[in-house]
């Protein structure tokens, strides 16, 4: 990342990190579930979505419904350093030498937890009312 750049910057994947996309709700859902855990994530205000930044190679055997996992033959879109508000592209959390990558494992328990929650009916609060 260069700390003074000021343009959005479309940035091949495989490299230095891969990227797992998913749905704003989803990936609100997995963020609080991460919490302090996480690593720098990229929200696209326009497109509804977030973006973990993980280790190369290290999610090429993910098959959780609506995440994608952007690798080598894969471009991202990086806001700059500076741009942490929306609308358009943003830093939902900012990248820093101790936090740029979010730990596979960890985001992948978050997601399957936001994705199983989503499937939950939810619970009724006040029985017997109608």
């Amino acid at each position: 990342m260069q700390p003074g750049g000021v343009e959005v910057r479309t940035v091949a994947a495989g490299g230095w990190w891969d990227a797992v996309r998913v749905p704003l709700g989803l990936g609100t859902d997995a963020l609080r579930n991460l919490g302090d855990e996480t690593g720098a994530v990229i929200r696209d205000g326009f497109g509804a979505r977030l973006y973990w930044l993980i280790p190369p190679g290290s999610a090429a055997d993910w098959d959780l419904p609506r995440v994608r996992v952007l690798g080598r033959g894969c471009h991202v879109a990086i806001p700059p350093l500076h741009r942490v508000t929306c609308p358009g592209l943003c830093w939902q959390v900012t990248p820093s030498r101790d936090r740029e990558w979010t730990n596979t494992p960890r985001l992948y328990s978050a997601l399957r937890t936001a994705l199983l929650r989503e499937k939950s009916p939810p619970t009724d609060t006040h029985p017997g009312r109608s």
